[in-house]
């Protein structure tokens, strides 16, 4: 039995290390293994230790396009002209359930509006051909289909596309071994088709979490698939902006003087600040702060635009709220969700009239989480799972600080209460606050 288990284990460790030597090799190039695992881990914004670590390991698990994330040195590849003709091969692919606008239409539609939102920033103009040479063809395929860069089968790489010009050049190829669907419940198709046909219009990958151009497709619940500020500004470097165009949409930047978070939290030796289906993440051994998405560390069952999330060091897992609408709390112990969750706030002991949590403050040494609703504030025991008595105003117990508040942290033996575009430093041993900075002072930035 003990031979059968270590010559299993022996296996999957063998396995492992090819998955992770092939990704290397395939998406940055042919130089060591540690300077490779480095390159990798500053794209995505990780801490470049050269280690694999388990959110490295998370990152190279996640569906994702096909091409490298090395940006070759040389002259921009773009078409040379305004108007781009594509023959589509998808019709016939059976895709499920709906597309963005809530219309049940085929493939085909969806080809169409992925092609709308590049040409709604640029003066491109995009028209089908159904039999005649067209400069972009759309193609599903299985497996190895004769243009050096085969389908590895279900998950992995889901598609690859070809910089601008004759022959392949431009084509978009899919992996008909996925489940392609219209939502976040499968393989979006709608949302790859963006990412691919901006290669095919002569983008890299972007390291932005927020872009379309970042190399892992996100398929987080709930997820509208649009081109971010990042997108925009790459497409019109290649081919110019509109005459009359609208603002683009953008990504949360840490310096923005109205900045105000959903959560924040410390885990681990790190800090972490969490906007929309965004988070910065504040190392103590790294003085750059890079925005990356949620769900490149945790799985896409955490959902965005979270109220608040705290860990519980003794149990070792994460608690994540959102209310409202959702009134529920998810708990992960590393990137696994516990059984039985999502569960409802009541469950922890709050009435029926709390339908959401607007911040958390976990004290790790006494075992306790305060939880901030409107101008009330709740002590619950982590080791009864209870809640001691009544609510305290928050005024009694944190005089001068605004309520609402937006999130919470004790960090370095200071207590920091966010409302707004402040935070308030609070320390508890005397009672006093300290401080009232802006938000971005541990990001951090020039101008504050």
């Amino acid at each position: 039995y003990f031979m059968c288990t270590a010559v299993s284990l022996y296996k999957l460790i063998t396995i492992l290390i090819t998955m992770i030597i092939e990704y290397l090799r395939h998406f940055y190039g042919y130089h060591p293994e540690s300077m490779k695992m480095k390159k990798m881990q500053r794209f995505f914004g990780l801490p470049p230790s050269g280690e694999l670590t388990k959110e490295t390991l998370a990152v190279m698990k996640k569906p994702r396009c096909g091409l490298s994330d090395v940006e070759h040195v040389g002259e921009t590849v773009r078409w040379k002209k305004r108007k781009i003709s594509y023959r589509s091969e998808i019709i016939n692919k059976p895709v499920h359930s709906y597309c963005w606008s809530q219309a049940q239409i085929n493939g085909e539609g969806c080809v169409r509006k992925a092609w709308q939102l590049w040409s709604n920033v640029t003066p491109l103009k995009f028209h089908k051909r159904d039999r005649r040479e067209a400069d972009i063809v759309i193609s599903f395929y299985y497996g190895d289909h004769k243009d050096g860069s085969p389908f590895d089968g279900k998950g992995g790489i889901l598609a690859h596309a070809f910089a601008p010009g004759h022959g392949i050049g431009g084509d978009v190829h899919f992996d008909a071994n996925e489940s392609w669907s219209f939502n976040s419940t499968g393989i979006n198709l709608f949302a790859v088709a963006i990412h691919e046909f901006g290669h095919a219009l002569g983008l890299p990958h972007s390291p932005d979490p927020g872009a379309i151009m970042y190399p892992p497709y996100n398929f987080d619940p709930g997820y509208e698939p649009q081109l971010s500020f990042q997108d925009v500004k790459d497409i019109q470097k290649l081919y110019g902006e509109l005459t009359s165009k609208r603002p683009p949409p953008k990504t949360p930047a840490k310096c923005d003087p109205d900045l105000s978070f959903d959560a924040v939290t410390e885990l681990q030796q790190e800090v972490l600040f969490f906007k929309d289906r965004f988070m910065w993440r504040k190392h103590p051994q790294f003085d750059e702060t890079r925005i990356t998405l949620i769900s490149s560390l945790w799985p896409d069952t955490v959902p965005p635009n979270l109220d608040a999330v705290y860990q519980n060091v003794w149990e070792n897992v994460i608690l994540f709220f959102k209310g409202k609408k959702r009134n529920k709390y998810w708990v992960l112990r590393q990137l696994n969700l516990e059984e039985g969750f999502p569960r409802n706030l009541s469950t922890l002991g709050f009435p029926s009239r709390i339908k959401s949590v607007d911040a958390a403050l976990h004290f790790r040494n006494d075992r306790y989480t305060v939880f901030f609703t409107g101008d009330e504030c709740w002590r619950y025991n982590e080791q009864q799972k209870m809640m001691e008595g009544s609510p305290l105003l928050i005024e009694q117990q944190w005089p001068g600080i605004p309520t609402p508040l937006d999130a919470a942290v004790f960090y370095n033996g200071f207590t920091y209460l966010y409302s707004g575009p402040y935070m308030h430093e609070y320390s508890l041993s005397t009672g006093r606050l300290y401080r009232v900075l802006r938000n971005n002072y541990f990001l951090p930035c020039s101008n504050f």
